[in-house]
């Protein structure tokens, strides 16, 4: 019986079609299993290199290319396009096997042939060539067949292999640009992460192939499974792993491991089949875990989306950090009163005012939270000791104490009144677990933990014992959009040589991402353990246009222009659910969310959850974490709104501090501009931020 398989690009694609042929390919595909039982029509292509290449009939004016084995039962659907450009498409191309991998390739010959006799004259007078380093043979074993090599030998510099993305397979490219940025055989596999088979592989086995290429393939086993697949198909591939992700998915590590990587390369995918992995052996609870609730909205639907969620969701808890801190806590404790925002300021000052002191209540809130929570600061002595490194202005020995009497104060006013932050549950609830011998969880996976902080982390590490697979984190630090910096030994976790490090971008096209990285061009970020973070290599294989950035009189202006951009994205055909609109303040959440409602367009305010279908997702920056959007609109990015002035220590009062705040408010925006998948537009009023000047 045929089974029918799905390429990765055909899902990208599938995506950007009209709604209408959307719902032809669904009608078509859905019958498929049954008519090619019953001998449906696939119509050979006259002229094609590779006579298993077959198109479909969706109407009069779309075809479908479908990938039709000579003897196996496995169909695998390529592409949807216009008649006439779905034969060009596939009389180009031809399909085989990977050497090295086993998986299936596709590849443009004509292209790849027609370039070759100018790439050869070039070469004839070159004293060099790109590839003279390389022996044949370990090309060979590294999976470069005989087109893609006789390509190789003849280029003499890397601007003609990065031209030749689109023409080679991506495996096989990749492996070059390896090698060419001199890296050995060994390492190239290393960077790569491509698996080796061990089978034998026949290079005409085209089904055996496709069975290996569960990175780039998705099968569908019946018309309710297609209809999933194709109904959220960017939600599917967000679960899908590529081999480089599945190798850390599946690796034993002696204790705490982490991921790293830039926005888009899969970090919370990985995290997610962790989970599951994890889940699959042993026995206990996993804990899937991040800072904020909407995140952690995310990953629940996330793991939902795995094949095989109803077999482990029984060993799974999904909760972020302070949810897990009050229940630990309340179990001890009963009920908790928490201090509010209003409250906690009102308190401060009444003690600034008794004390007689100069300092503002922010500044004090903060030294309570930067350096005496984060410290386990415990005394006078210990707070003259402790390290003020980023916090605001210095102090001397006599402000030290003058601080040290607030802050005792304040600890002492909320222990009288019986009163909580979420600081003092996850200090508590970590107490409460250090002295339990048996923990909660046996295996814990965090997703952003570049945002949590020391407090957080210590709850985490006393709520599993230490042990093999103990703690997994997904971290970018370049994306850290709250004040906590961590040294993880600080913390009681040592990652030496458990790291690994993602560099391609399954989410945003090549040209957003770009411009995105160049908001952070010079930044020196710390990777959480003593040392410098890189960005460098980080890359995307999608493509598109590039991000727009646009500058309007006055503000009116701008929002007129940011719902005219919306307007113009849903009559094109992107759903509403598909559509953003991020900025740095909840004021200006209202005016666009009420500019886009005076134009009936329907919107969802991100105060908390996740995006709802039928309507543009507006909210600030920090609510955008964790979420992505086909088109996506960052505005207000003018002057004197980002950076927020009230995010920022003036220079005057503390350089140090200064700096740090001005590199998180780049990060929000570098994280706000990298929630777009295909189409970017960044807009400003008055004057452009000196973010966006810098650019120019």
């Amino acid at each position: 019986m045929a089974r029918l398989a799905i390429d990765r690009d055909f899902l990208l694609d599938f995506a950007k079609l009209e709604k209408s042929v959307q719902d032809r390919v669904t009608e078509v595909f859905t019958k498929f299993e049954h008519a090619r039982h019953t001998g449906i029509h696939l119509e050979k292509i006259a002229n094609a290199r590779d006579d298993r290449f077959r198109t479909i009939r969706i109407d009069q004016f779309w075809r479908g290319v479908v990938l039709a084995p000579e003897a196996g039962d496995i169909y695998t659907l390529l592409k949807v396009l216009p008649h006439d450009d779905a034969y060009a498409w596939a009389q180009r191309r031809t399909a085989t096997v990977n050497g090295a991998t086993g998986r299936i390739e596709i590849r443009d010959v004509e292209a790849i042939d027609a370039s070759l006799p100018h790439l050869e004259q070039v070469a004839q007078d070159a004293p060099r060539r790109l590839f003279d380093h390389v022996s044949d043979s370990d090309l060979r074993r590294l999976g470069i067949d005989g087109q893609t090599l006789a390509f190789a030998r003849v280029l003499t510099d890397e601007a003609q292999l990065e031209a030749a993305e689109g023409l080679l397979p991506s495996v096989q490219w990749k492996v070059l640009t390896a090698l060419a940025a001199g890296y050995t055989p060994e390492e190239a596999w290393d960077e790569l992460c491509v698996d080796i088979t061990s089978e034998q592989i026949d290079p005409d086995d085209l089904d055996a192939a496709v069975e290996r290429s569960r990175d780039r393939v998705v099968f569908v086993d019946g018309p309710d499974e297609l209809l999933s697949v194709l109904a959220y198909p960017f939600a599917l591939w967000r679960v899908y792993l590529h081999p480089v992700q599945r190798s850390v998915v599946e690796a034993s590590y002696r204790g705490p491991a982490r991921i790293t990587g830039g926005p888009g390369t899969g970090k919370t995918v990985v995290a997610l089949h962790r989970a599951r992995h994890l889940a699959r052996t042993g026995e206990g609870k996993v804990l899937v875990t991040t800072f904020t609730s909407t995140l952690a909205e995310s990953l629940r639907a996330g793991l939902m989306l795995l094949d095989d969620y109803d077999e482990f969701v029984d060993r799974i808890d999904v909760a972020h950090v302070d949810q897990l801190a009050h229940r630990i806590v309340r179990e001890e404790h009963g009920a908790l009163r928490m201090l509010t925002g209003a409250q906690e300021r009102e308190l401060w000052s009444t003690i600034i005012r008794d004390l007689g002191l100069s300092f503002t209540p922010a500044f004090l809130a903060e030294e309570w939270r930067q350096v005496v929570i984060a410290q386990q600061v415990r005394s006078a002595q210990d707070y003259l000791a402790a390290k003020r490194t980023g916090r605001g202005r210095p102090l001397g020995s006599q402000q030290r104490a003058h601080v040290w009497q607030a802050i005792w104060e304040f600890e002492a006013a909320l222990r009288e009144q019986g009163l909580w932050t979420h600081e003092t549950v996850c200090v508590e609830a970590a107490r409460l677990l250090a002295e339990r011998d048996r923990k909660p969880y046996r295996h814990i996976v965090v997703d952003e933990a570049q945002d949590l902080s020391p407090e957080k982390w210590r709850l985490l590490r006393a709520a599993v014992s230490e042990g093999p697979n103990d703690l997994f984190f997904a971290a970018d630090t370049h994306q850290r959009i709250y004040q906590h910096q961590v040294t993880l030994r600080d913390v009681g976790i040592t990652i030496a040589g458990r790291s690994t490090r993602l560099r391609i971008n399954y989410r945003t096209t090549a040209e957003i991402l770009a411009w995105s990285l160049g908001l952070l061009h010079g930044e020196r970020i710390d990777d959480m353990d003593g040392g410098v973070e890189s960005i460098t290599g980080c890359r995307s294989e999608l493509h598109g246009p590039p991000p727009t950035v646009q500058g309007f009189a006055s503000k009116e202006d701008e929002l007129c222009a940011v719902a005219a951009a919306v307007r113009e994205w849903m009559d094109s055909g992107v759903a509403p659910e598909e559509i953003g609109v991020a900025v740095r303040s909840n004021r200006l959440v209202k005016e666009v969310a009420e500019t886009l409602n005076a134009e009936s367009i329907p919107v969802r305010e991100l105060a908390g959850g996740l995006p709802e279908d039928g309507a543009v997702s507006v909210g600030t920056m920090h609510r955008m974490k964790g979420l992505e959007f086909r088109c996506l609109v960052v505005a207000g990015v003018s002057e004197g709104q980002l950076p927020a002035p009230k995010a920022v220590v003036p220079e005057s009062e503390d350089k140090a501090a200064h700096r740090a705040g001005l590199q998180r408010e780049r990060c929000l925006l570098f994280v706000a501009c990298t929630r777009a998948r295909e189409q970017l537009l960044v807009t400003w009023s008055c004057e452009p931020s000196p973010f966006l000047t810098a650019l120019s």
